[in-house]
């Protein structure tokens, strides 16, 4: 899937709005370390896997798997295939001054066809949008309509706090149900924010929620080659098991809305043992046996040391 692109919103004053009035001064990962139970850690990971030329791979087992975890191999412990898996999706819009015009049309354009394609009953999604606060526009619904509603009434306006913005949302969908996922529509430009891409992707990364970045500018265009924000863009995307790509004209909008979809809902679920009590953080690496096939997956956790368990 190729690269996309970014949103703008107006101030939190509408009543019903729930909104981050100001960013922690440091929010830091380990507040998404995962939570331990027994003498040893259940490590949850979802991936997908695609092969050479960007086709989602299904039919996998658990023989075609294999896990390391800081460099050591892991058995995989429970593993299951799914082909139509419902999402939960929290989209996060964008909405600082730099969306406007048409940057904020192809958010909108982008949103409206990816909200079209959840077709499951049981699929949910929740707006976010930001400038220098988070305002969560909808609470996570089954009616989609509203969420449409809701994108349509905002404007872009203020700075940009891209990455406490991304942060604060995977906490939010993380006690979600189904596959979930953080859709970030942005131009890619960060101005203010606290956190760093890598805090950021640390604490998405370590609660198996991975981020979706889709930039509004495209990537032919001269403003998106120097776009030095799309690095952390990419770094947070990659190190969550997410991706990140530019927003193209539509029929490319249409088929990369099919592709992304299409990888929410096919998904394997594998579960590790890990037997350290080191905390800290925890690199995880997921391959295949084909050479030819390519895992995305979370990088990492946050491991407490102290009480090793279950993680949630």
């Amino acid at each position: 899937m190729k690269p996309l692109s970014r949103i703008a919103v107006l101030p939190c004053l509408a009543a019903g709005l729930v909104c981050a009035a100001g960013w922690p001064t440091a929010i830091q990962a380990q507040d998404a370390k995962p939570t331990f139970r027994a003498s040893v850690a259940l490590v949850p990971i979802t991936a997908a896997v695609r092969d050479s030329h960007n086709r989602i791979v299904r039919g996998l087992t658990k023989t075609d798997f294999d896990v390391l975890e800081n460099s050591q191999r892991r058995e995989i412990v429970d593993f299951v295939a799914s082909d139509d898996a419902a999402v939960s999706l929290a989209i996060v819009a964008d909405t600082s001054g730099s969306m406007r015009g048409r940057n904020w049309e192809r958010a909108n354009d982008f949103v409206d066809q990816l909200v079209g394609r959840m077709t499951r009953p049981d699929d949910e999604v929740a707006l976010f949008t930001f400038d220098k606060t988070l305002c969560q526009q909808t609470p996570f619904t089954t009616d989609h309509d509203s969420v449409l509603d809701a994108m349509r009434s905002v404007e872009a306006w203020g700075q940009t706090a891209l990455y406490d913005a991304v942060a604060e949302a995977a906490r939010r969908v993380a006690d979600r149900r189904g596959r979930r996922a953080v859709i970030v529509v942005t131009d890619g430009l960060d101005t203010i924010s606290k956190m760093t891409a890598s805090e950021v992707s640390g604490i998405a990364g370590a609660i198996d929620v991975p981020v979706y970045a889709v930039s509004v500018t495209p990537a032919s265009t001269p403003t998106a080659a120097a776009n030095d924000g799309d690095a952390g863009l990419a770094q947070l995307a990659y190190w969550t098991g997410g991706d990140v790509s530019h927003l193209a004209e539509a029929p490319g909008l249409d088929r990369a809305i099919n592709a992304l979809v299409t990888e929410l809902r096919q998904q394997y679920f594998l579960a590790i043992q890990s037997d350290s009590t080191t905390s800290g953080w925890h690199r995880i690496d997921v391959k295949t046996r084909r050479r030819d096939l390519t895992v995305r997956a979370r990088m990492g956790y946050f491991a407490a040391g102290t009480a090793p368990g279950v993680i949630h």
